[in-house]
């Protein structure tokens, strides 16, 4: 049976909490966090033999995969060199490992804010490398997508997993975490993008300037039972990132006061290094109204209401000891960047 497209979501990213817990040798930071995801995100759409494209009454050969983008924050990519997009990285460097050819169209849907601490590059990345899987018949919970994953970035191994658990070390350690209650949640980002690396800087200086240490691992030592005691839990633990990210992004304050001062709100917290914060909420009734109201208030905030992703049954075991595998080799810049129907594509 020939298959004519793979769609894969790319859930929003949530750290529940973020401990930073030490430093290595080489700079990286070791972290201690549970990671949600929630129902709303990005998607990526995957048409097999599809890179062999007609420009100009010219039929050009497939040089490996293309990309479209389309969505509301898809503008905020379409000026960067698609060489460079996580997406067309992750499609080259699975394709390499795996010794095939990616003639492939890659559609990606950018509903998320970038550079936003809900892991919108990396879940588009990890979606990119389920479809490709599940086109080439490579298991889910197979160890290369996770090596793959781990030479991408921190963030991608968790978001190729795509549920809850516990992420330790460098993004290379994923552990099981306790099933998650329901949980309603409301997006909230001010439209201003942080870089996680300016976020880290401002927190080393901070720890320079007074000489603190760093937090412990603080895992569940108990399943939640409910949103409430979700939010409880949560409110013993927080985001180590949250006091350096406020220097980057002062609106972050605000947004966090909006989320408190709403309805029903059992916690308002910032996820990774932000902009984006969340608010927790027993019901969707209750996020829908807070949603509502903060966009109202601020309607140049971007502002969605969603709900945490339950673990599936079934879902495959997560990987122990990801050890990442470099990608074989830099992305070839596209042949010509074309347009694409539905959306802006480049090459």
């Amino acid at each position: 049976m020939t298959v004519t497209s793979i769609i894969e979501a790319a859930p929003a990213k949530l750290n529940l909490y973020l401990h930073v817990t030490g430093q290595r040798a080489d700079g990286y930071h070791e972290l201690d966090s549970l990671v949600a995801f929630a129902e709303f995100g990005d998607s990526i759409t995957l048409t097999p033999g599809a890179a062999r494209v007609t420009l100009r009454g010219a039929d050009l050969p497939p040089a490996g995969p293309r990309l479209a983008i389309a969505g509301p924050f898809g503008p905020a990519l379409m000026g960067e060199n698609p060489a460079g997009n996580l997406v067309m990285r992750a499609a080259h460097a699975l394709a390499a490992r795996l010794g095939r050819e990616a003639d492939v169209m890659i559609a990606l849907t950018k509903a998320l804010p970038v550079a936003s601490g809900i892991g919108g590059g990396s879940a588009d990345a990890a979606a990119c490398l389920r479809a490709l899987a599940r086109l080439w018949g490579v298991p889910t919970d197979d160890p290369t997508l996770f090596a793959v994953a781990a030479g991408l970035g921190a963030d991608v191994p968790v978001c190729v997993a795509g549920r809850s658990c516990y992420f330790g070390g460098i993004g290379d350690v994923l552990d099981e975490a306790p099933e998650l209650p329901e949980t309603h949640v409301v997006l909230v980002n001010p439209n201003v993008p942080v870089p996680t690396p300016a976020v880290f800087k401002a927190m080393a200086a901070a720890r320079a300037q007074c000489g603190a240490g760093f937090s412990v691992p603080a895992r569940f030592t108990r399943k939640p039972a409910a949103a409430a005691d979700l939010a409880t839990l949560l409110l013993e633990r927080s985001n180590d990132l949250t006091a350096p990210a406020l220097t980057v992004a002062p609106a972050i304050a605000d947004v966090l006061a909006a989320l408190e001062r709403s309805a029903g709100c059992l916690l308002p917290r910032l996820s990774g290094s932000g902009a984006t914060c969340f608010g927790l909420y027993a019901t969707a009734a209750a996020a829908e109204s807070a949603a509502k109201a903060i966009a109202a208030a601020s309607p140049r905030w971007w502002v969605r209401p969603t709900r945490l992703r339950p673990t599936p049954p079934g879902a495959p075991a997560l990987p122990r000891a990801i050890v990442a595998v470099p990608p074989a080799a830099a992305v070839p810049p596209p042949s010509v960047p074309f347009p694409d129907t539905g959306g802006w594509g480049v090459g």
